[in-house]
């Protein structure tokens, strides 16, 4: 079976954690911060988890990452 080529894009935009699970930032995180609360701008920070209906087209996006 032929080799399976990574997207570059979901390759930088998602991480894999050790147990398998896919993780993200939120969106809107540098466009129009500075008027933003600084409890808001924190909120930016944290790296959530997929959904798991996202989870398999990711499966498809980067092969080699997911268990």
């Amino acid at each position: 079976m032929p080799k399976l080529k990574t997207h570059k894009g979901a390759k930088s935009r998602f991480h894999i954690t050790g147990s398998g699970k896919i993780m993200r930032v939120k969106g809107g995180k540098s466009h129009l911060r500075r008027k933003k609360p600084a409890r808001t701008k924190r909120l930016y920070d944290d790296m959530i988890t997929v959904h798991p209906s996202d989870k398999v087209r990711l499966k498809r996006l980067l092969p080699y990452g997911l268990k």
